[in-house]
């Protein structure tokens, strides 16, 4: 169907929305097999941009002519065709790198122009693509990664999230929206798809209507991170699933009809929904598609920030899901191809990724799961790993990526693996290292926050150094960790972190968080702690 750009007039419009009145995002899909046949000098540098939409970005320096690449992965969920060919991506164009992010969708890095189309091919015969993971477009919709075979479950989501997923993509009713437009769906009991930092999310729901208790969704709206992050918020609003997608058309037509395009550091869904509220919101959806049942229940558990390792019954009688970790979400690809072959042998060939940058391997016989976990891979991707590498998360750095201002990736698992050798605690505390306030490793919501930045040392010189924030969770409606004043140069950041988690150690109580630590004992005297610690390791430090 067509539409209107009622905001073609507006005389405000940033410089990226009026290059898209020009050209729709999607159309440089037309253009990438001449580009690819003329070379990365016949590319027009005001069209690198739109190349998101296809899911590529130009990697850090721009000039060089190396992609970066997103594949949509909804749900996580990769059949093993699928997994291979993605493996083969990795191998013949990619220089091996095989990364898992934070809404489960997978990238490569090292492309040229000349191999997209043969990429763009390989992917498209195992029912796959990379359109619209990036640019001001819906996203990769993340779901349950055990969707389908997750016991506690309302009911199994991967057909809706395809159905929503299918009807969005490459749809250009859709690709002109103000900003990137993040989407979840899932029944999952334990929030493993992070529903409060989406710009729009369906979580579980019951409702009982005409005397029968109906199992659907709630919706929320407006969540998101970057340097000024929102959590969602719920809509007086009850969802039966298969209204799903009319739910979601609506949302996105609000969105893309009446968000905010003059600045394009305030042009995501969550600052229209700060400014309308959720009443308001509401009472537009009715108007589009009439009226939805008020809230039910909510029967959810506590939040397990996408983690699943260890073997676990699914609800087929007789299988297992094992969930792996994946230090830092990267793999090569000979492991990939590994796990592929894996999977088809003692399993259904599935592989499924999760938000936390780890990996599932379902649908495994109870007798197969001994001679699996055998397998010599299973050594460094474990399904019991140490404590600290195991809950790592890092954003793709300053290796690839022109926004970030560290490294990121090597230097958290390093971290990680020094601190699992000097620490034991009874507990998981969850770390997340960004490369720039855009908070693609989703700092916010972690244990232990850390953003990279540069600072001058002693000598006046400009170095790598990290702030601190502690205190995150998405457990009751989630709350964001906070910063403590203070930078410490990269090269002093293992050593802080240690006398934060002995601090934490000798304080806590048995089984006490990190999360109920921090608040109990209050930001000023985790900061007193802090302001010691600096003094003791950073000496002479510039802060």
């Amino acid at each position: 169907m067509a539409y209107v750009k009622h905001w073609a007039d507006n005389e405000k419009l940033n410089k990226t929305e009026l290059s898209k009145l020009e050209k729709d995002g999607l159309r440089i899909l037309d253009d990438i097999p001449q580009y690819a046949k003329d070379g990365f000098e016949s590319i027009p540098q005001d069209q690198w941009d739109l190349f998101k939409w296809a899911g590529l970005y130009l990697q850090k320096p721009k000039e060089a002519g190396y992609f970066m690449m997103r594949v949509n992965v909804p749900s996580g969920i990769l059949t093993k065709p699928q997994v291979e060919a993605l493996a083969g991506i990795a191998r013949d164009y990619g220089r091996g790198v095989f990364d898992i992010t934070t809404r489960q969708a997978v990238q490569f890095h090292w492309l040229t122009i000349d191999q997209v189309p043969d990429i763009f091919n390989r992917l498209e015969a195992v029912g796959l693509s990379s359109a619209g993971a990036c640019g001001d477009i819906t996203r990769t919709i993340v779901g349950n990664p055990i969707a389908g075979l997750d016991p506690d479950e309302l009911f199994d989501t991967a057909p809706i999230v395809k159905e929503v997923y299918d009807f969005f993509q490459r749809n250009e009713d859709f690709s002109n929206l103000p900003r990137k437009y993040k989407v979840s769906i899932s029944a999952n009991l334990r929030n493993a798809s992070n529903a409060e930092i989406n710009c729009l999310s369906f979580t579980p729901a019951v409702k009982e209507i005409d005397g029968e208790l109906k199992k659907g969704f709630h919706v929320k709206v407006g969540g998101g991170l970057s340097s000024r992050p929102f959590l969602a918020q719920t809509l007086d609003a009850f969802v039966e699933p298969e209204r799903t997608l009319e739910v979601a058309i609506a949302i996105t037509t609000i969105f893309r009809d009446y968000g905010y395009r003059e600045k394009r550091h305030q042009a995501r869904l969550k600052f229209l929904v700060a400014d309308w509220g959720p009443e308001k919101f509401l009472e537009k959806i009715t108007e589009l598609i009439g009226p939805l049942p008020t809230k039910g229940e909510e029967p959810v558990q506590e939040w397990n920030a996408g983690y699943f390792y260890g073997v676990h019954d699914q609800k087929q009688e007789g299988l297992k899901f094992l969930g792996f970790n994946v230090p830092v979400g990267r793999l090569d690809a000979d492991e990939v191809f590994e796990l592929a072959r894996i999977s088809g042998k003692y399993g259904n060939g599935e592989i499924r990724t999760c938000n936390s940058q780890n990996l599932i391997i379902p649908n495994i016989p109870t007798e197969n799961v001994e001679a699996l976990l055998a397998e010599p891979i299973f050594k460094r991707i474990t399904i019991n790993p140490n404590s600290f590498l195991g809950h790592s998360v890092a954003c793709t750095g300053i290796e690839y990526c022109n926004l970030a201002l560290v490294e990121t990736k090597e230097r958290m698992r390093v971290i990680a693996e020094e601190l699992d050798q000097r620490i034991e605690l009874d507990v998981p505390v969850r770390m997340h290292m960004v490369g720039c306030p855009n908070s693609c490793g989703q700092r916010q919501i972690a244990d232990i926050g850390l953003q990279g930045m540069k600072m001058r040392n002693h000598e006046k010189k400009m170095v790598e150094a990290y702030e601190i924030y502690v205190g995150g969770t998405l457990n009751a409606g989630g709350k964001f960790n906070e910063k403590l004043k203070g930078k410490v140069p990269a090269e002093q950041l293992t050593n802080v972190l240690e006398k934060l988690l002995i601090h934490f150690k000798s304080e806590k109580a048995a089984g006490e968080s990190y999360f109920d630590f921090v608040h109990r004992l209050g930001l000023p005297a985790i900061q007193e702690v802090y302001d010691g610690i600096l003094e003791q390791v950073v000496n002479g430090v510039s802060l």
